[in-house]
Formats: C-alpha cells, structure tokens, sequence
C-alpha cells in the first residue's frame, strides 16, 4: 500500500514538472510529433510491427499509436531487456498476451544465442507471409516503441546476427546506441537476412503527448525512459520543489547510475508489479 502511494505520488510529481518545464512543452517536443507522423505514414507500408518494449513494465511501456492497429498477425510485441525482469513473471506475461490475442517474445538483445533464436522466429514469420504474397521480394519489418526499450540495440543486434548467418560481407552499418533516450533521429533500414531480404527500420522513440495515469508515468521515470527526455527535471533547485519531487529526483538519479551499470535481475519494483 506505501509503495503503490509512494508511485502515485511520484508519478504526479513528474507530471507537474513537466507542465513547469520546457517552457511548458513537457517531453513531447516538435521532434517526436514529427516523428510520429513519419512512424504513421509508413506502418501500411511494412510487413511486420515489432512493438518494443520495457520486460519489466510491459503494460506501461506500451506504444500507443499501435492501440488502433488492429492486424494482430502482423504485430508482434518484444519484451526486450528480459535479462534485468523476473523471469517468472515474463512466462506469464506471455502467457496473457496470448489470451489478449497478441503474439509475444522476449529478448535481450546483448545475448547472441537469444538473438539467433529470435531471428529463426522472425524468419518464420516471414515464410508465413511469403505464403499469402510469394511475388514479394523484400520484406520490411519496423522496430517501434517508447524511449529507452532498446530499439537501436535491438536493431544492430538482429543487423549483425544476420549478416553472419547469411555469410555476407560487407561492412555492417550500425542504428546510434545511447543510455540516453532520443538519440534515434530518423527512421534507418539495417539488413538482416537474405533469400528472402528482410529489412528492419529502425525509428525514433515516441511518447504520447500526455500521460494520464500516475502510475505509469512513475514507472517510466524509474526505468529512465521518462526522465531522458525531461533532462531539466533533474535540474530543478531542491528548494523550489515539493517533497514529492525532491524524492522523484533523487531516485532518478541513483536509478539512473544503477541501470547504466547492473546487470541481472532489476530491484527498483521489489514489492510492486504490473501484474494484478
């Protein structure tokens, strides 16, 4: 019960930071509306969605502009940095997106044999496709999500297992990694398999412009995809905020040195989860 409070109370503190900071604009700024629209344009375009998200927080990592696409076979939802979730509760989460109809993997995409296996599924998936379009020669996969899931590694994950797998040479290109969010500019295209070519575009991270629950905007702050991208929340004086943002800000920052370091199983949520 004082955890769930604590989050709450978290969750609006970074709200009410945000209508304060950047001239009141919060997160969503003119590079992510624009964004957005490029993201838009081309979904009808691609074969395959992989909506990527956070393994620990998978309900409020969502995507939300993928909430009005309704072709469920062409999405698939990545639980990506599975490495620092519970792994017992991944097996349940798959589990209940498959009942939502959803089809669901969880990845981490700094573990080669993981990334293999992942590139055999998204093979698969693309036979699947070949069968209802064999005049189709390349088929184009977009990597989409909030700041700070892993998208880029993801995406250069999958470019260099792929290249290796089909013995090609040839430099291999690399989408831009960084523990900050946003450094995901403009929409890129990495190869990742041949006989069929399969491609993946990676894009720019996107959040919506408002988010309402409290406790959704608490957890995105802990896991940093939040806070990466209001850097001016961590300069606010501790004299001119309230006792609810001065404890937002110092768990940012400890948060973020810890995830910049730590590997393994993730303590931020010990005694609160997703899961009802």
């Amino acid at each position: 019960m004082a955890t769930a409070t604590l989050v709450r109370r978290m969750g609006t503190a970074v709200k009410q930071a945000a209508k304060k900071g950047s001239s009141g604009g919060g997160w969503y700024g003119p590079h992510m509306a624009a964004a957005s629209r490029a993201i838009a344009e081309r979904i009808p375009l691609v074969d395959l969605v992989l909506e990527v998200r956070d393994a620990r927080i998978p309900l409020s990592s969502e995507y939300e502009q993928l909430r009005d696409y309704t072709s469920s076979s062409r999405k698939i939802i990545v639980m990506n940095k599975m490495d620092l979730a519970n792994r017992s509760q991944i097996k349940e989460w798959i589990s209940y997106f498959g009942q939502q109809n959803c089809i669901c993997y969880a990845v981490n995409s700094h573990n080669k044999q993981n990334i293999k296996e992942f590139l055999n599924f998204l093979q698969a998936r693309v036979r699947e496709l070949k069968k209802t379009n064999p005049y189709s020669y390349t088929t184009t996969i977009m990597l989409v999500g909030i700041p700070n899931v892993g998208k880029s590694a993801l995406a250069n994950a999958l470019h260099q297992i792929g290249r290796i797998s089909a013995t090609e040479k040839g430099k291999l290109k690399h989408a831009t990694v960084s523990p900050h969010p946003g450094e995901t500019k403009d929409i890129s295209s990495l190869k990742i398999g041949s006989h069929p070519n399969v491609y993946v575009l990676d894009t720019p991270s996107v959040l919506p412009p408002e988010i309402l629950d409290d406790e959704v905007c608490s957890k995105l702050a802990l896991t940093v995809q939040l806070v990466g991208c209001m850097k001016w929340l961590l300069k606010i004086p501790k004299a001119s905020s309230s006792l609810g943002s001065d404890l937002l800000i110092n768990k940012c920052r400890i948060n973020q040195r810890l995830l910049s370091r730590r590997k393994g199983n993730c303590s931020i949520f010990s005694g609160y989860s997703e899961l009802k």
